[in-house]
């Protein structure tokens, strides 16, 4: 008995001199498994290849297998929402954009909060929009631009992406600050629409930048300004709509990413870091710029950048979207 007690007082003190390892040490180190990014878009988008250039790189900034999983069906709302129900430990990742993440809060009746839902982690990268006409539209800048549509009241056709699209808020946004008004022509996409456009069946659009660049660069269509307040660095030679005279008609198509509501704030972190390191690469700045993408600035690219910048794309566009009665058709 006294052996047996010497050896368990023994073993008791080895034990008592072992250092304290808190139990979140003891944890796995975050990302333990592959992480799936929920993109609410079909492949082969441009949403989709914005991931796929980011998602390359991101596997090495976090020594991580990334798996994309597409799904475009109710404009995102379906993917987005899968995400907002998953498990906060960072290996389901939501890549939003404007659409998704602003606009299908107003046009929607979700099962989920586009703000409340969702933990920010960065934002990534924004497209503006052109004002574009067919060639045979005899302004010859936007204020002339502007005074044909008034000229015109109710006439001109302004092809859209469709109902709810970008394009159709965009233009019920530039009515409000120009008091004009024309007819707004819904097509399965900006694609047919801008086709329709070039051979002058409609009037005018208002089409992502880096979908109009290379037809405005061929002559077949005008533009006239880009919604942002610096000139865009694939066509420096296109005026801002400041000054183009029509100041505040900023828009844009930008994306970010977003974990499930209630994800650790170390995991965020180390995301968000993963991210700017992405960004910062030169391989992936130079693809970015390629399909027309502006990088966020990097005082941007944080998690209290993208959960203001959400806000206030809200406050901005959900009236607009109320305001023109347009609902999920």
């Amino acid at each position: 008995m006294n052996i047996c007690r010497r050896q368990f007082l023994h073993l008791t003190a080895g034990a008592a001199a072992l250092p304290f390892v808190p139990p979140i040490a003891r944890t796995q180190a975050y990302p333990s498994r592959p992480i799936t990014v929920v993109v609410g878009a079909a492949a082969g988008g441009p949403t989709d290849t914005i991931t796929r250039i980011l998602t390359e790189r991101l596997r090495a900034a976090l020594d991580q297998t990334l798996v994309i999983e597409n799904n475009g069906a109710a404009t995102g709302t379906i993917a987005h929402g899968r995400t907002a129900r998953a498990a906060p430990d960072g290996h389901t990742l939501s890549l939003g954009n404007w659409g998704t993440h602003v606009v299908n809060g107003a046009v929607y009746t979700l099962p989920y909060s586009v703000l409340a839902d969702f933990e920010p982690i960065s934002l990534l990268v924004s497209n503006p929009q052109f004002i574009i006409t067919k060639n045979a539209v005899p302004a010859k800048d936007l204020k002339e631009l502007i005074a044909w549509l008034k000229a015109n009241q109710g006439r001109a056709l302004a092809g859209t992406g469709g109902l709810g699209s970008a394009a159709h808020i965009t233009g019920l946004y530039f009515q409000k600050l120009t008091n004009t008004h024309f007819q707004f022509v819904p097509y399965r996409g900006t694609g047919p629409a801008q086709q329709d456009l070039v051979a002058g069946h409609i009037d005018l659009m208002f089409d992502l930048a880096a979908n109009a660049i290379p037809r405005v660069r061929a002559g077949q269509i005008k533009a006239y300004a880009v919604t942002s307040k610096a000139r865009l660095s694939a066509a420096p030679d296109i005026p801002t709509v400041d000054e183009a005279g029509l100041q505040g008609l900023y828009t844009a198509f930008w994306h970010g990413l977003w974990a499930p509501k209630g994800t650790p704030k170390e995991i965020i972190g180390k995301l968000a870091s993963a991210v700017v390191e992405t960004l910062a690469d030169h391989g992936v700045r130079r693809r970015l710029a390629d399909l027309g993408q502006d990088i966020f600035p990097r005082d941007q690219q944080t998690p209290e950048a993208l959960a203001a910048f959400q806000k206030s794309e809200i406050e901005k566009w959900w009236p607009i979207i109320k305001e023109a009665g347009i609902k999920a058709e």
